[in-house]
């Protein structure tokens, strides 16, 4: 009798192969190049629409002020959009550079005391005066600092935009008058227009090294698209907690 064959180590196989990997389908192959085109067209098509409306807009605004033999749709067969964009930055340049002028200056200094002699329109008038020199002056920081505020409750941190500190008359009526205000504009998502509008303490705001953009781009795809910064907010919020919580103790 013959003896037994010892199998080598070698032939000894602890895990069988694995099958063979099947090759996509062709209707796996079609649902990735769709998903691939609506990733690629997605963004242009939005970015496409978005710039169609603002000029759209501002061309049917603008048309009614400018005459006709102006228009260059009056001596062309198509229609030429773009062009009251352009005579309204022209438009907005030459009244900034007029109002710069010692006569400009008088013009609208009789024309803002005109309007404040109109008791409803003098409120709104002022109101939104304040709001574009704050926004666009060159010298003002409101909105440009992103911070971390605990918001809805403690230990949830949420984004917000800091924005002024409150006025006398306000400051002296918040609770620890000794300690120091701050204003942040909290907005939502994901249309950041709309929000939450509160004081804060400073020694609870947590400032973070992002941008606007970076920050409006996290807030609105509900923190889809994170920054390169994104690890550096936890921590920081997790410093914060920790230092509140030494503080408490």
């Amino acid at each position: 009798m013959s003896k037994p064959q010892i199998p080598k180590a070698e032939d000894i196989q602890l895990f069988p192969p694995s099958p063979p990997s099947k090759a996509p389908s062709f209707g796996a192959g079609l649902r990735t190049w769709f998903l691939t085109g609506v990733i690629i067209a997605g963004p242009l098509a939005v970015t496409g629409w978005l710039v169609w409306w603002v000029v759209d807009t501002v061309d049917h605004w603008v048309k009614p002020l400018v005459p006709p033999t102006l228009w260059p749709d009056t001596y062309l067969p198509v229609r030429l959009p773009g062009t009251g964009v352009v005579l309204a930055v022209l438009g907005l340049t030459m009244l900034g550079f007029l109002a710069a002028n010692i006569a400009g200056r008088g013009f609208l200094r009789l024309g803002e005391l005109m309007l404040d002699r109109m008791p409803v329109v003098r409120g709104v008038y002022k109101a939104v005066k304040q709001v574009f020199e704050t926004v666009f002056s060159q010298q003002s920081s409101s909105f440009r600092k992103v911070c971390l505020v605990q918001f809805p409750m403690p230990g949830m941190w949420s984004l917000a935009f800091i924005s002024a500190p409150p006025a006398p008359v306000i400051g002296g009526s918040l609770p620890e008058a000794s300690s120091d205000y701050i204003s942040v504009f909290l907005p939502c998502t994901p249309n950041p227009t709309t929000g939450f509008w509160f004081y804060v303490p400073t020694a609870d705001v947590v400032e973070v090294s992002l941008s606007p953009d970076e920050a409006f781009k996290l807030i609105m795809s509900a923190g889809v698209i994170q920054p390169g910064a994104h690890k550096q907010i936890a921590e920081m919020a997790e410093a914060a907690l920790g230092e509140k919580a030494k503080t408490s103790v």
